[in-house]
């Protein structure tokens, strides 16, 4: 199962001691402020000037980076889930870090005494998980929080495993087939269990299981239409925009990094990978070597990529894509999130990789899986 979907399922809990991955990880915006005191000085802040701004800051902070993509298909070896848990423990104490500059900077904020138990959590489990240098910093905030009161068995939750597991056996891998039965399984529980608005979620993560198909547009279309969160349907209207954009021509067109021109439109007769990454995002860089190797495999036949950057910093992607010897050509604006691609697509997470046709229609908005299977297929085709 998706590490994203079972991280969903199992209600996983925020930085603690059994730490599962869950949405792809963003950076923390970095804002330069003034202090209150007028002093001249600057100081660089790790969260917004706006409190409830900071807060919603804080709680990002707080979710574990995703395990690589890979670890779906291959089980990882002692060597890279020791490096897996480095990399949970410095965002652990990265979120403290976060939560501590929030209760300092707004000790008055109603969520101030949250952030300092916050702060606690994340320490203790930075520490938890490997990293000794935080365990000063875990004494001086209290030393670690009291396990949480275990609370009364759920009837959701026991249900919902119990369909997670029968789905599972009957499904034997097919990920849409899985899908397709947990579909049916929420609708009826959103029946008997109708203010549980964490189904909704549950059914988002079906509609992206689905992929591409009729099936994802309609129930996305549904989500999109419920009375649930504005987030939850954001998401959904994504995952729609995508299975609707396959099938049809992708118009894409810039100068690259490098000051080549791209047109979408003079590649017809190649097969391209569009590629949205940054040099940033842990993921992406552990893609590389795949599309790399993609790359060498099939290019002579016809096979070119296309980077959609999200990084703001122009002379840190050059050096590199200088560094990693990635030969094919790179957009970027300096935007990140706001990146001119990204915002027109929808792209809510990366690596995101389309693959569009030898007629430029696009083919795929889920190339990651089989990727070098999904490119040999569109070669092939006449």
């Amino acid at each position: 199962m998706k590490p994203l979907l079972l991280a969903i399922l199992l209600g996983v809990p925020l930085f603690s001691a059994a730490v599962l991955p869950a949405d792809e990880s963003k950076p923390a915006p970095t804002q330069t402020s003034t202090p209150a005191t007028g002093a001249n000085e600057k100081v660089n802040f790790l969260l917004p000037d706006s409190a409830d701004a900071a807060w919603t800051a804080v709680q990002k902070a707080l979710r574990p980076p995703p395990p690589p993509a890979a670890w779906n298909d291959t089980a990882p070896s002692e060597g890279e889930q020791a490096e897996y848990r480095k990399t949970v423990a410095a965002a652990a104490g990265a979120a403290a870090d976060r939560a501590k500059e929030f209760w300092t900077r707004f000790p008055n904020h109603p969520k101030a005494e949250d952030a300092k138990f916050t702060e606690r959590q994340a320490l203790a489990a930075a520490v938890q998980l490997g990293d000794k240098s935080r365990q000063a910093g875990l004494e001086a905030a209290g030393g670690s929080p009291p396990p949480p009161k275990p609370e009364p068995e759920d009837e959701l939750g026991k249900k919902v495993q119990a369909a997670i597991q029968d789905a599972q056996a009957k499904a034997a891998g097919d990920e849409q087939a899985l899908a397709r039965s947990l579909n049916v399984t929420f609708h009826g529980l959103k029946k008997e269990f109708p203010d549980r608005q964490e189904l909704d979620g549950l059914l988002l993560q079906c509609a992206a299981m689905l992929g591409e198909s009729p099936e994802a547009i309609a129930l996305a279309k549904e989500i999109e239409e419920s009375k649930t969160s504005p987030e939850i349907k954001q998401k959904a209207a994504i995952i729609r925009k995508k299975a609707e954009a396959v099938g049809k021509p992708l118009s894409l067109a810039f100068t690259a990094v490098d000051g080549r021109k791209v047109d979408l439109l003079q590649m017809r007769g190649k097969v391209v990978l569009i590629d949205f990454w940054a040099t940033w995002c842990g993921p992406c860089v552990a893609e590389l070597p795949n599309v790399k190797r993609a790359y060498e495999e099939l290019h002579p036949g016809g096979f070119e990529i296309v980077g959609i950057s999200f990084d703001q910093d122009e002379d840190t992607l050059k050096a590199f894509i200088k560094k990693k010897e990635m030969p094919w050509v790179q957009y970027f604006d300096g935007q990140g999130w706001q990146n001119k691609f990204g915002q027109e697509f929808g792209i809510a997470s990366i690596p995101s990789m389309w693959l569009v046709d030898k007629k430029g229609i696009l083919r795929s908005a889920n190339a990651r899986d089989n990727l070098k299977k999904k490119i040999k297929e569109l070669l092939a085709e006449n």
